[in-house]
């Protein structure tokens, strides 16, 4: 039996699985986010040996049991400078080099498509692409929240901030958005907004993001500058897919799987518009749900790494999305 050890790192929290080579989930856990351009890189290394110890334990296994770990972690690749140190530290938790570290992307294609050839898109907090083709990888997007992340929670939710605005001083009619975010906000004077967000939030990034959810209500409620709002994040999402398509080398006529993760997928009129957004580019796009979760989807490339990729009776054990 061989173990495989799937490490998700989010903005939010880190996933940690370990199951066998049978599809069999042994231990699960979940640590602390190890994003760690505001605590420091040393953060990593302490989330890492938290969580590997805890699903160890669950698992009544040892860290050297593990044959093959991915290591799927924000931010990966996004400062040269600290992927030498990045790569070297799960080795002081493992206690071996059976691993291998990439951005937690990874993940989430790994997860959707069952690691097998097409892209995925994430939109959570932030929102990128990343696809593989006869072993080649690669990414678009993700560029962060400041000149990024292009149909996002956080991108949805800086417009809806921006056309609450815009309603509040006349410059768009009041719908339902504009009471929507003043009680999710939490103000009773429409200034008070500045200082809810910049200074009592400080600009939290996932904070923010979780206005995206108003901005779906409004909708909801028949908002046309909400839906208007939506409808252009489905819209950059499926750029995304189509300008990675490109990159991978996949013609126009190739059948192309594509798939989907993070928080912005639970809103029905997401998913739709996405679809529609996506078939307006290419109608050989075989859009699929998620078959696993980013998480499985880390120990599945760990198999894959190992040269050793789970066999279809395995992966039926697997529970889905």
């Amino acid at each position: 039996m061989t173990l495989f050890l799937g490490v998700d790192g989010g903005g939010s929290k880190t996933a940690f699985v370990l199951l066998d080579d049978s599809g069999r989930i042994l231990a699960e856990a979940q640590t602390r986010s190890c994003y760690y351009f505001t605590e420091g890189i040393a953060l990593v290394e302490q989330v890492l040996t938290d969580g590997v110890g805890q699903v160890c334990r669950a698992a009544g296994a040892k860290a050297r049991d593990i044959g093959q770990a991915f290591f799927g972690l924000p931010g990966y690749g996004e400062a040269s400078s600290d992927i030498q140190t990045l790569n070297a530290l799960p080795r002081n938790v493992l206690g071996h080099e059976r691993y291998t570290c990439d951005n937690d992307m990874v993940c989430g294609w790994a997860g959707s498509l069952g690691a097998i050839d097409g892209i995925n898109v994430i939109s959570g907090t932030g929102s990128m692409t990343y696809g593989e083709r006869d072993g080649r990888g690669h990414r678009a997007g993700g560029w962060g929240e400041i000149f990024g992340d292009e149909g996002s929670a956080y991108w949805i939710a800086t417009r809806g901030l921006n056309a609450f605005t815009r309603m509040s001083d006349g410059r768009l009619p009041r719908g339902p958005l504009y009471d929507a975010m003043k009680s999710r906000v939490g103000v009773y004077n429409d200034l008070d907004l500045i200082h809810v967000v910049v200074d009592r939030w400080q600009g939290q990034r996932s904070v923010i993001a979780d206005l995206s959810k108003t901005v779906v209500g409004a909708e909801s409620q028949g908002d046309t500058v909400a839906a208007g709002i939506l409808t252009e994040a489905c819209a950059e999402l499926a750029t995304l897919i189509e300008s990675t398509r490109v990159e991978l080398g996949f013609g126009g006529d190739d059948v192309v799987p594509v798939s989907y993760s993070g928080g912005m997928f639970n809103a029905e009129f997401i998913r739709q518009g996405f679809e529609d957004a996506l078939a307006s580019l290419n109608p050989n796009y075989d859009l699929r749900p998620p078959l696993f979760s980013p998480v499985v989807g880390a120990a599945l490339y760990a198999a894959k790494r190992a040269g050793s990729p789970l066999s279809e009776k395995a992966l039926a054990v697997l529970p889905s999305q």
